[in-house]
């Protein structure tokens, strides 16, 4: 099964290659516990702000014709597009835009804390998030503003993973993505010879905890 890359905005493609995010040919294992050949790090984006700067743009002239007061999306990586995303629409719109973020509670729910659910409240919110695998993420959030008295104009991420699953009637709010990378996953026992012969990459993934428990 080979990758199914379909990038909406060739941009996001050239940023996400530029900072070496998108892997292939390898072997790893995923969050889910499923196995697969891609790897879409979206960690190695973060450290770079000019790369992030310019997702956050993409963002931003996507739904720049929008009424959006507020971007919320999930902690950790959405707090930093959710900033980058604010302020680009701030500059595209000539009104201040506000960034927030959930992050998960102590009894393991997620939440808007810090006041922030005070600044959702009664607004326009645009829900963005890095990537979308299960949407479960996204879902929360949609949720969320909801109970916080706010409105979802719209929800994007940055790549969408899972096309046949996640979308706007499973999210809960119009949903779209900046590009589409679709790559099969496995249960173990399922997996393809040619990716099974391979090494289990360690680096990234849940590839070092995998072997861990094997050995156990």
């Amino acid at each position: 099964m080979k990758l199914i890359v379909i990038y909406k905005n060739m941009d996001i493609y050239a940023i996400l290659k530029k900072v070496g995010a998108v892997l292939t040919d390898d072997h790893f294992v995923y969050t889910s516990g499923k196995h697969g050949e891609v790897y879409v790090n979206k960690d190695a984006i973060y450290p770079h702000p000019a790369e992030v700067s310019q997702v956050g743009l993409l963002f931003a002239e996507k739904y720049k014709d929008l009424d959006v007061d507020v971007v919320a999306a999930p902690a950790l990586g959405g707090i930093i597009l959710s900033t980058w995303t604010a302020y680009h629409l701030t500059k595209l719109k000539g009104k201040e835009i506000l960034g927030v973020y959930t992050e998960k509670l102590p009894d393991g729910n997620m939440g808007f804390t810090r006041g922030y659910d005070n600044l959702i409240k009664g607004k326009n919110v645009l829900v963005i998030e890095d990537l979308a695998n299960t949407g479960g993420s996204v879902k929360k959030v949609v949720e969320l503003v909801k109970a916080t008295g706010g409105y979802v104009l719209a929800v994007c991420t940055m790549i969408n993973r899972n096309p046949e699953e996640v979308n706007s009637e499973s999210v809960g709010a119009p949903f779209d993505a900046l590009g589409i990378l679709e790559a099969k996953a496995w249960d173990e026992q399922d997996l393809p010879d040619y990716i099974a012969k391979r090494p289990i990459n360690t680096s990234v993934g849940h590839g070092k905890k995998y072997l861990a428990s094997k050995t156990k």
